[in-house]
């Protein structure tokens, strides 16, 4: 059994929280909002996840010192924007050996550094509190009614990525270990602007084909991205990367897809969220994901055609004109 807490109580948050604890695990659930860990307390269940009761076991507070009191692994699962905030509320809690984990996906528009990189700019890079990127094809709706799952526990520290693993043992998560952080959390990130394209391709009234360009093409310039920074190449064909992207972009669980469609209908940006209702982290990621491309010097075309539409600076159908019509290439770089 470990010790585990949760820090957020959206819908993966509490999708994780409910899979550890069935698996016998002790886990503390937390939320900012001391409403919202009412009602969780009250009905066992989240408005976002109709299909799943939580389990009694878990401890639910507001109290974040409370909460990550006694735990061996702490799980970071707000949207991309809080994390900073939530790491510096985390870090005067913080023990030696606690091992933090981060299952949230993004890039931070000022300093371009992902998610882990933001918790450890916070709490210092050492051994004393490894951290650990958790990704892959995870739909929190699936999860939460026990549909086998695969994840990724990505870190530097192989033993912490371990602990990490193995804790998800006997729930319906299958995990494996990654070295390659960095290029498990650019996946993560950048795959949702992918999937916001794919979701306004069938918006427009396209179907597979267009679909299965921008998943390709998007993963090959994801790719691009990460061997400029010395990333594992082998990572965005696994499960972080290619496996993510598909169930982000195929599904309507997606919220990244479900904006992206509405948006290829012709619904302004900012409504297209608001109807979605919970947060689009592919929007979020956009402004990082343009500047990384031009800092270091990679062509992204179908990233940076997404931020001229979320701009307003062109219309999605312009859009596809406009990545047809570039200049004729080869596929394999060489």
């Amino acid at each position: 059994m470990t010790d585990i807490s949760i820090l957020g109580s959206g819908t993966w948050g509490t999708a994780l929280a409910k899979t550890l604890a069935q698996a016998g695990n002790k886990v503390s659930l937390w939320s900012v909002s001391g409403d919202e860990i009412d009602e969780l307390k009250n009905t066992h269940r989240h408005r976002n996840l109709p299909g799943a009761v939580i389990p009694e076991s878990i401890f639910m507070t507001a109290d974040m010192g409370e909460a990550v009191m006694d735990a061996q692994i702490v799980i970071i699962v707000v949207p991309s924007i809080f994390v900073r905030s939530t790491s510096e509320s985390l870090r005067p809690f913080l023990k030696k050996g606690q091992i933090v984990a981060c299952a949230a996906k993004g890039l931070e528009e000022k300093t371009l550094f992902t998610l882990c990189e933001v918790i450890e700019d916070v709490i210092g890079k050492n051994d004393d509190n490894p951290v650990v990127a958790l990704s892959g094809p995870t739909h929190a709706e699936e999860v939460a009614i026990d549909y086998p799952t695969t994840i990724v526990c990505a870190s530097e520290n192989e033993d912490a990525a371990k602990t990490v693993q193995k804790s998800f043992v006997g729930t319906c998560i299958r995990p494996y270990i990654n070295p390659d952080i960095k290029g498990v959390e650019l996946c993560g990130a950048l795959k949702n602007i992918m999937a916001l394209a794919c979701g306004i391709s069938t918006g427009l009234g396209y179907g597979d084909n267009t679909k299965a360009a921008i998943m390709t093409r998007g993963m090959s310039e994801i790719a691009s991205l990460g061997r400029s920074l010395g990333c594992n190449i082998q990572t965005f064909s696994g499960l972080a990367g290619m496996g993510d992207l598909i169930v982000t972009a195929t599904s309507m669980h997606s919220r990244n897809n479900r904006a992206g469609i509405l948006i290829g209908q012709g619904v302004p940006v900012d409504e297209a969220v608001r109807q979605v209702g919970m947060v689009v982290e592919g929007l979020n990621a956009l402004p990082g994901a343009r500047a990384m491309a031009k800092k270091y010097n990679v062509s992204m075309p179908i990233i940076e055609t997404m931020g001229l539409i979320a701009d307003g600076i062109i219309t999605p159908k312009d859009a596809v004109e406009s990545l047809f019509n570039r200049d004729l290439k080869s596929e394999i770089i060489f």
